[in-house]
């Protein structure tokens, strides 16, 4: 049957753009001048220049913090564009959907896209954060962090909680920081936390070491999953210094698959029976034949290797971890060997892959075939569940 009207399209992956006020509206005075703001400088005309356009430079607004240049402030903020214009990132605010940075105009081009609700990552910061792993100055990293959080709580889902979903980054250099953020941000009605696919590649412990344990403790009494968004880890699946790029978007599911793998395999799920994980952007049509091999991995060599040996990774993985996906005829057609409750929909605004405007009519075309019930799982109620977000 094909997605109904009484279902609610639920976003478990949108991004925002950082407005220019974000960190010099909460900072205190002394942080400003070295704090993250926007600045204006010539740069060259495009990230990616399409082959055969003409390559100039132009006065671009960049974020500086600590010194430094982050040139970019909308990378892969394309929304609207055509995919011929792919590749020319916007590099002022004025080149871009005021939905990019904007809660309310966000909220307008939901409702052109037919999506009811939705969860953004940050963009300067990166996916998780780690931009203020980096930092020289950890004290002011720490209040740039709650400020993040706090844009994201008081002023981006004020403007409409019943659809905008509070996601909050971390202070990753400090365990203890990290059990407090989400302590206050869980109180102040967060519901999900962005968080390193991989650790190590960030020079933090792994997951097979107890470092995480009070943070992933604190996300278990919160309820709180953690939305493990690829790339976050800061390592991109690319092949070769010559190959294009159209390589490493084609295989960042990977790094999905290899966090799926990593966690199965370690103590984390049998250390914290109750912490769910989401496996942001990373597809669906790959977790039957993963959970196969890495079930037939467990039967035959669990004995020598430190692997705990109570459960299957395919046991393991229905209860803690969920894929999330855009488009995925493969995955939806499999849906019951992924899972149908851990499979929620995402739309992915303003980034290149999304399907603005038109994703509430490409879900509807997906779905043909699929039963009302397990459309309404996928679309809706597995993220509600999952996330603590209720119809009002």
């Amino acid at each position: 049957m094909p997605l109904q009207d009484h279902m609610h399209l639920i976003s478990t992956d949108d991004h925002l753009i950082e407005h220019p006020r974000l960190w010099s509206d909460r900072l205190p005075s002394k942080f400003l001048d070295i704090g993250p703001k926007i600045i204006e400088k010539s740069m060259p005309s495009g990230l990616f220049p399409i082959p055969g356009a003409p390559v100039g430079t132009r006065l671009a607004e960049v974020w500086e913090y600590e010194g430094r240049i982050y040139p970019y402030i909308g990378l892969n903020a394309v929304a609207g564009k055509k995919p011929e214009q792919y590749g020319v990132e916007p590099t002022r605010y004025e080149d871009m959907l005021p939905g990019c940075y904007d809660s309310r105009a966000r909220l307008l081009d939901m409702d052109i896209d037919g999506v009811q609700a939705g969860l953004s990552f940050p963009s300067f910061p990166r996916f998780a954060g780690t931009v203020f792993l980096e930092a020289e100055d950890k004290e002011l990293a720490l209040l740039c962090v709650k400020a993040w959080n706090d844009h994201m709580l008081d002023e981006w889902c004020a403007a409409a909680p019943d659809r905008l979903i509070p996601i909050v980054i971390l202070p990753l250099w400090s365990v203890e920081e990290c059990v407090q953020e989400i302590q206050r941000t869980a109180a102040e009605g967060a519901k999900a936390i962005s968080f390193p696919e991989n650790p190590v590649p960030l020079g933090l412990p792994s997951f097979y070491t107890d470092h995480w344990d009070p943070v992933f403790s604190a996300a278990e009494d919160a309820g709180m999953p953690l939305c493990m968004h690829f790339g976050t880890s800061g390592q991109a699946p690319i092949t070769a210094p010559e190959a294009p790029m159209a390589v490493m978007i084609a295989l960042f599911g990977c790094n999905s698959m290899y966090a799926t793998a990593d966690l199965l395999f370690s103590p984390v799920f049998h250390n914290h029976p109750n912490l769910k994980v989401m496996m942001s952007e990373g597809g669906i049509g790959w977790a039957p034949y993963l959970l196969e091999r890495m079930d037939l991995t467990w039967e035959k060599h669990r004995f020598y290797q430190n692997i705990d040996q109570s459960a299957k990774p395919s046991e393991l993985f229905a209860e803690h971890i969920f894929g999330c996906f855009i488009d995925d005829r493969f995955g939806v057609d499999n849906r019951h060997s992924v899972g149908i409750d851990n499979i929620t929909w995402e739309c992915d605004y303003p980034h290149s892959d999304s399907n603005w405007p038109n994703s509430r009519k490409r879900v509807h075309d997906a779905m043909l075939d699929v039963p009302d019930e397990d459309v309404h799982k996928m679309v809706e109620l597995n993220a509600r569940r999952l996330l603590n977000f209720p119809r009002p």
